[in-house]
């Protein structure tokens, strides 16, 4: 597992993002970068590749290094559909990439079958930014968080997490 650097959720995940596994965040407009960010500069600095596949903006440059994140090893990939979604894979499988973040589109649950083997092998973290219709579908992350804007930060339920649990609702003090 690896902090979120949020105690609040990583008592609610049960340690924080599950290394080797899928990660799903299920909000409206891509809402949850702000939960990764403490985890994202600390890898930053290990100067190992953090890619970004098909954000729906640009990264902002100065406004991560602001926030304390090394930019040399932030990988920006724009491609989409099959291509994407082999990138995603192969950056996963590579061991280079302890976390790869990725705004799939619709995904197909045998799509998130081969990214989780995929970040099973590379031992990395691969966080899908998904839509909360995507709640009812069967996936093979292993968590699943629920997000919300809230004037506090973000509303953060848990709908699934490895181990069975879930349920619980949290509000982390971040915005985005």
């Amino acid at each position: 597992m690896l902090s979120s650097g949020f105690p609040v959720l990583d008592e609610a995940t049960g340690g924080g993002w599950p290394l080797g596994s899928l990660v799903e965040l299920l909000s409206p407009a891509s809402a949850g970068l702000s939960l990764l960010l403490p985890s994202l500069i600390r890898l930053s600095r290990r100067e190992r590749w953090l890619a970004w596949v098909n954000p729906p903006w640009i990264p902002n440059a100065p406004a991560l290094a602001a926030r304390g994140m090394a930019l040399a090893p932030l990988l920006w990939v724009k491609s989409g559909g099959a291509e994407g979604r082999w990138a995603v894979e192969q950056l996963l499988r590579s061991g280079g990439c302890p976390m790869v973040l990725y705004w799939p589109g619709r995904i197909l649950p045998a799509q998130l079958r081969r990214l989780q083997l995929a970040a099973e092998r590379g031992g990395a973290s691969a966080v899908l930014f998904r839509p909360l219709e995507a709640a009812g579908e069967s996936s093979t992350a292993a968590l699943r968080l629920r997000l919300e804007r809230v004037e506090k930060g973000l509303r953060v339920r848990v709908l699934k997490r490895r181990g069975g649990w879930h349920g619980a609702e949290v509000v982390v003090p971040c915005f985005g």
